[in-house]
């Protein structure tokens, strides 16, 4: 190898977890060695099969002490981006009142409207920072952050731009969605159908002319929106050029994931009440199935996901926490690692998976969640003995190392005043 196309830097004395699928669990690689050039992954394999001395090979060599290597991390479904939160909600519903009741009355959605309509841009970011760090020390390098707490346009915009500026302060990459279709606002309480014009004539149009969006949620549910309504949500979407996903089958089999996969949309997420008939239009459609064991958790709800049939039909199933501040005020993504084993049963590598390869494919990012020549950069090393681990321990983060756009930071010092990669 020339200097002239010397790698930038090269991770020995480490096991990988490429997480590509095949024979290997994990994809394991054992006494392997990894190396990036230009934020990308130029080589990965078995230490032995380098084409020379790893100081010959490359400008920066870091030796990884034994750890385990991991592609980033990836929060495939949140609400990070909000004003104020629900604690008073949360001894509410400890004192018997059910989700819904509290929808009704007033709160849920809309006590988050309220408090996200009053705070400018910069509070927006100021509070939602803590949060997002909070993943980042966890090794998660990409980020899914929806809007929804507006349900105004100017609103709405405001939520978005200040989730893309959450990527300009911080080393990770923010995908947004617009989720203007999330609740009625008050001052359509009793005309559902014209605020879908507005979401549909107006704020899809205007986040998309922006470039403030990429991709459109819904909430198709008894509580918001009817799979009629979210149809219109949905064409509005392709006719803006955006891919679409779904709030779907959290309180009740509304039939939105068969919507949903008729529009091929990237995924339905929560899936609780979730049909045969649903998983099969998703398997079809290729539509990835979204969990969220924190939301399940927090509700305390009874019906399990149909994960036998998700398994079976061969749906892919991403992990996420849901971070938002009424049912599933959660930032730690590892947590949910153990919760869907814990919880849903998932095999500790299908939880791995589900917030590496699968949750890119939520996103529509083919060049992340598997570490392989080409793909972004974007790791994560631990002190762990198996990948198991990070599936079986619980609030204790083993993260020694986050590497974002193949640029190597520890989690340890933190993440303030970094600009992303």
């Amino acid at each position: 190898m020339t200097t002239a196309t010397r790698w930038d830097r090269i991770w020995v004395n480490l096991h990988v977890a490429t997480m590509v699928p095949g024979d290997e669990p994990y994809g394991a690689i054992g006494d392997a060695a990894v190396a990036v050039k230009d934020g990308r992954i130029a080589w990965v394999g078995p230490a032995q099969d380098l084409p020379g001395l790893p100081a010959m090979l490359a400008t920066e060599v870091i030796d990884a002490g034994g750890a385990w290597m991991t592609p980033g991390l990836i929060d495939c479904h949140t609400h990070l981006v909000h004003g104020g939160n629900r604690a008073r909600e949360f001894e509410l519903r400890l004192n018997g009142a059910s989700y819904e009741e509290i929808a009704k009355a007033g709160g849920g959605i809309l006590s988050t409207v309220t408090a996200t309509r009053a705070a400018d841009q910069d509070r927006l970011v100021a509070d939602a920072l803590p949060r997002l760090d909070a993943l980042l020390a966890e090794g998660v390098t990409t980020v899914e952050v929806k809007s929804g707490y507006g349900l105004e346009t100017d609103t709405e915009l405001r939520m978005l731009r200040a989730a893309r500026a959450l990527g300009r302060l911080r080393p990770v990459e923010i995908r947004t969605t617009l989720l203007g279709a999330h609740a009625l606002p008050p001052e359509f309480a009793d005309d559902a159908e014209a605020y879908v014009d507005l979401v549909v004539r107006e704020m899809i149009p205007a986040a998309a002319e922006a470039g403030l969006a990429d991709a459109v949620d819904a909430f198709c549910e008894r509580i918001a929106f009817s799979t009629a309504q979210t149809r219109r949500v949905f064409d509005a979407a392709r006719a803006a050029g955006l891919p679409v996903k779904l709030h779907a089958e959290q309180l009740s089999d509304q039939k939105g994931a068969v919507l949903a996969a008729e529009f091929g949309a990237l995924s339905a997420d929560h899936l609780e009440y979730l049909g045969t008939d649903g998983v099969r239009a998703m398997a079809a459609a290729g539509t990835v199935a979204v969990l969220l064991p924190g939301a399940f958790y927090m509700l305390r709800e009874k019906q399990l996901p149909p994960i036998l049939e998700l398994r079976s039909a061969g749906v892919p199933i991403a992990i996420s926490t849901d971070c938002n501040p009424g049912t599933s005020p959660v930032t730690s993504l590892l947590l949910m690692v153990n919760m869907a084993c814990t919880l849903f049963r998932l095999t500790p590598e299908e939880a791995l998976a589900g917030v590496t390869r699968v949750a890119a494919r939520a996103l529509g990012l083919e060049d992340r969640g598997t570490i392989a020549p080409g793909r972004r950069a974007d790791l994560a090393l631990w002190r762990i003995g198996t990948p198991a681990e990070l599936a079986y321990m619980v609030g204790f983060n083993p993260c020694i190392q986050v590497v974002r756009g193949g640029l190597p930071r520890d989690p340890r010092m933190g993440f303030a005043g970094e600009a992303a990669a």
